[in-house]
């Protein structure tokens, strides 16, 4: 069951290349962003990376991973994993699950939770998402 909004952020695409596909797959667009918002009431700074390939059926099917800090030093690491759709307005939309490792006293409450995810790009490379804690 989805649980409380736990998280929201905001920021930009700061960097986009092409990857050659290799076994098979098809190429993938590698894209890093840095973020900032509140997780778990806490505020913090996120930088992440992540991998999107377009599907036969023309979804996306995204990875990625990252890592998050909060102003007095408590930080977590992510790894997430999603799909998604390009937007009329030529942005993308995600739906996905996230997890976290942090010994932050901070992040405890993320310890055995998964979290799920929406994230939003528009044309400009401007994002936003939430998070929910899936328990």
């Amino acid at each position: 069951m989805l649980g409380d909004l736990i998280g929201q952020e905001s920021g930009q695409i700061t960097v986009q290349r092409v990857l050659a596909g290799e076994h098979g797959l098809p190429p993938a667009v590698e894209v890093s962003f840095a973020a900032s918002g509140t997780l778990l009431g806490v505020e913090v700074n996120d930088l992440g990376t992540y991998e999107s390939r377009v599907r036969p059926d023309g979804t996306l099917q995204g990875e990625g991973q990252g890592v998050l800090m909060s102003p007095t030093g408590a930080s977590a690491t992510w790894r997430g994993q999603g799909v998604g759709t390009f937007t009329a307005s030529g942005g993308t939309s995600y739906r996905g699950a996230i997890v976290y490792s942090s010994g932050s006293p901070e992040f405890a409450d993320l310890r055995g939770v998964a979290g799920v995810f929406e994230w939003e790009v528009d044309a400009s490379g401007k994002a936003e998402g939430k998070l929910w804690a899936w328990k």
